[in-house]
């Protein structure tokens, strides 16, 4: 069973996957059928009280899911799933929604609900574009209330709790937000694979193939890293030239150890790459400083799987500066979900944008 996502001009389907009696994901799929295909999340809907609320963090690589009792007042389970990036597509998007939100569910020991009793606040790479935005909130199957923002907006509000402050996230993509003294929010970089997301994992992947392609001609000595992708991709032309063929963002991440293991070996390819990648971070950091207001003084979160082990390339100066994030970026979307919550209290047309 499955139903129509409207993507661009054209039309995918999705077919929720059935994950067991009970699971969210068949209940999803059960009730598609009593909803228009042309349905739209902005659309009004009569709506009860949630019994739940779920925060969702959705990147290139994986996604993240953190369940409450509608009060918030206890973390009920947490889940995890596939990639949620909207730039990989909408249906896969809402496929691993579900699997991770019924994962959480199972954690807590508890019967799935059908979606009009969960709201659910979505912090996903791919949110900021228009096109991508529409097509998952017409998607939604049915959620209670749908609150849909980038994962950069509650990675910075799960960071500081809503304060002050500035995130360089690194993990498949890489991104930098600022929320400065005067509240005002600003950005840099966050451009997507493979023009931007510099000196996160999936651009790592990119430059360690590149090394790797210029090792095989002879342009450069074999060192670890070059036979490490050897290892992985194919190490004659013809497999790299396949590898490459098909390989997207999440594939290209996944050289990205490669490299940090190599430069442990003393590669000292792999080495520069990775001071390379620390000084592309730390250009998004001063660009976003420069526009937020007392920014040269903000406490800074620098996070994700590539953007934590950077973290020992910065200078002293930036490392003094770097705090513990207060919570992450599917407790930022909780927290930002409430606050929509109680603006659909106050008359708040549900499906907006944030």
């Amino acid at each position: 069973m499955g139903f129509l996502i409207l993507q661009g001009g054209g039309a995918e389907t999705f077919a929720a996957p059935r994950r067991g009696l009970g699971g969210l994901c068949s209940t999803v799929a059960a009730a598609m059928p009593q909803r228009s295909r042309a349905s739209s999340a902005d659309a009004p809907r009569a709506r009860l009280a949630p019994r739940y609320l779920a925060g969702v963090d959705g990147g290139g690589s994986g996604t993240r899911v953190r369940l409450q009792d509608a009060l918030g007042r206890c973390t009920a389970g947490v889940g995890s799933a596939g990639p949620s990036s909207l730039s990989q597509g909408v249906a896969q998007a809402w496929r691993h929604v579900l699997e991770a939100l019924d994962a959480a569910f199972a954690d807590a020991g508890l019967a799935a609900v059908p979606p009009g009793e969960i709201a659910i606040g979505l912090g996903l790479a791919g949110a900021e574009n228009p096109r991508q935005r529409q097509a998952f909130l017409a998607a939604d199957p049915g959620f209670a209330r749908c609150a849909l923002f980038t994962d950069a907006q509650t990675t910075l509000h799960g960071a500081f709790g809503g304060g002050a402050g500035v995130v360089v996230a690194a993990g498949t993509g890489s991104i930098a937000l600022a929320k400065g003294l005067d509240g005002a929010e600003c950005r840099a970089g966050g451009w997507g694979f493979p023009s931007g997301d510099e000196g996160g994992g999936a651009w790592l992947g990119l430059h360690a193939m590149r090394i790797a392609q210029a090792a095989l001609d002879g342009r450069t000595t074999a060192g670890a890293l070059a036979h490490a992708v050897w290892r992985q991709a194919g190490a004659d032309m013809p497999a790299l030239l396949q590898w490459c063929l098909t390989a997207g963002q999440r594939q290209y991440a996944q050289l990205a150890p490669l490299v940090f293991n190599a430069a442990e070996q003393g590669d000292e390819a792999a080495g520069a790459l990775l001071h390379a990648a620390a000084a592309e971070l730390e250009r998004l950091l001063h660009a976003v400083c420069a526009k937020a207001a007392g920014g040269a003084g903000l406490p800074i979160v620098l996070t994700g799987s590539i953007g934590e082990r950077l973290r020992a390339f910065w200078p002293d100066a930036l490392q003094g500066r770097c705090r513990q994030a207060l919570g992450d970026s599917a407790q930022g979307a909780l927290e930002l979900l409430r606050a929509q919550l109680q603006q659909d209290g106050a008359g708040h047309r549900p499906g907006s944008m944030p």
